[in-house]
C-alpha cells in the first residue's frame, strides 16, 4: 500500500474510531448488552478478514485482556457520560505510560517530558471538575467520569503491552497487534455476555447500531488500521488519529445536541494540544538522530 493511500486509510479509520459515542448513545441497550454484542460483531469481521485464529500466546492473552478491558469501559463511560469526557480521558493515556512505563518496560521517565505530563494532567482535573448536570446521553458524569479514567488506564496497559511484544520479540510485532484486537474483541463479548443476559427483543434501531458498531467503527477501522500502519512512521500514524477525539464530540452534539461545557472541552484541549507537542517532539528528535 503506497504511503498516500495508507494516510487516508488512517485517516478513516480515525473517522470512524471518532463515531463510537455518538453511536453507542443512539442504542437504547445496557452497556454491557452493547459491549458483548459489538465486540461479538467486530471478532467475527476480524477473523474474516485475517481468515485465521489468533495466536494463543500467554502475552497475546494478556493484551487482549486489556484491549477487552478498554472496550467495555470505552462503552460504559459513553453511556454515563458525555462523548467528549469519554474519549479525551482515554486520550491521556500518555500519562499513565509515562508513569508506569519505568516499572512494565523499564523505560524512564525523561525531564523535558513533565511539561506535556502535567498539562494533560490539567486537562484532565479540567474534564472532571467540569461535569455539569445529569442530562439524557450523560445521566451520571462522575461516574462515567471515573469509568473513562479507568478506560485511559487500561488502553494505556494495551499499549505498553504491544510495545512489550515487539521488544521480546520485533518481528511478532504486526502479527501480536492483530491477534490482540481479535483475542480482545473475543474477550470483551464473552466476559459481558452474562451481564447482558437476558437480551429480549431489539428494536431495529438497535439492531443497526450495533451493526455498525461492530461492522464499521471497530471492525472495518481496525482491520483499514493494521493493514495501512506498516506503510506510514508510527509518529505520523499517532497524529493522524488524533482526528477520533477532535471530531467524537462534534458527533456527539450533531447527533444528540451534546454539549459538554466550556471547562471540559479547555481539558480536551489541554490534552490533545501536549499530545500534538509529545509527538511532534518526538518526530522531531528521531529526524535530529535522537539529538
Amino acid at each position: 500500500m503506497p504511503s498516500v493511500p495508507a494516510r487516508a486509510a488512517i485517516l478513516l479509520t480515525a473517522l470512524l474510531f471518532s463515531t463510537g459515542g455518538a453511536a453507542i448513545k443512539a442504542v437504547a441497550l445496557t452497556s454491557w448488552q452493547i459491549a458483548s454484542l459489538r465486540s461479538g460483531v467486530a471478532a467475527a469481521v476480524l477473523l474474516l478478514a485475517v481468515r485465521k485464529l489468533p495466536r494463543l500466546t500467554a502475552s497475546t492473552m494478556l493484551v487482549g485482556a486489556a484491549y477487552a478491558a478498554t472496550l467495555v469501559t470505552f462503552v460504559t463511560a459513553n453511556t454515563l457520560t458525555t462523548a467528549a469526557n469519554a474519549v479525551f480521558l482515554q486520550a491521556a493515556a500518555p500519562l499513565y505510560i509515562a508513569l508506569l512505563a519505568p516499572w512494565l518496560l523499564g523505560e524512564h521517565l525523561r525531564r523535558r517530558d513533565l511539561p506535556v505530563l502535567a498539562a494533560i494532567a490539567a486537562g484532565m482535573a479540567l474534564l472532571v471538575a467540569g461535569s455539569g448536570a445529569p442530562t439524557v446521553t450523560a445521566p451520571n458524569r462522575a461516574l462515567g467520569n471515573a469509568v473513562g479514567l479507568v478506560s485511559g488506564v487500561c488502553w494505556s496497559l494495551t499499549v505498553m503491552g504491544l510495545r512489550w511484544i515487539a521488544k521480546r520479540d520485533p518481528h511478532a510485532g504486526g502479527i501480536a497487534a492483530g491477534s490482540a484486537a481479535l483475542t480482545g474483541n473475543i474477550i470483551a463479548c464473552l466476559a459481558s455476555l452474562p451481564l447482558a443476559l437476558p437480551l429480549h427483543a431489539v428494536a431495529p434501531r438497535d439492531a443497526a447500531g450495533i451493526a455498525y458498531l461492530g461492522l464499521f467503527q471497530v471492525g472495518l477501522a481496525y482491520v483499514l488500521l493494521t493493514r495501512a500502519i506498516r506503510h506510514v512512521p508510527a509518529v505520523d500514524a499517532s497524529l493522524l488519529l488524533l482526528l477520533e477525539p477532535a471530531l467524537s464530540p462534534l458527533w456527539a452534539w450533531l447527533l444528540h445536541r451534546e454539549a459538554p461545557g466550556f471547562w471540559p472541552l479547555l481539558g480536551g484541549v489541554c490534552i490533545l494540544g501536549a499530545t500534538v507537542r509529545k509527538t511532534w517532539r518526538e518526530a522531531k528528535a528521531s529526524l535530529d538522530g535522537g539529538n
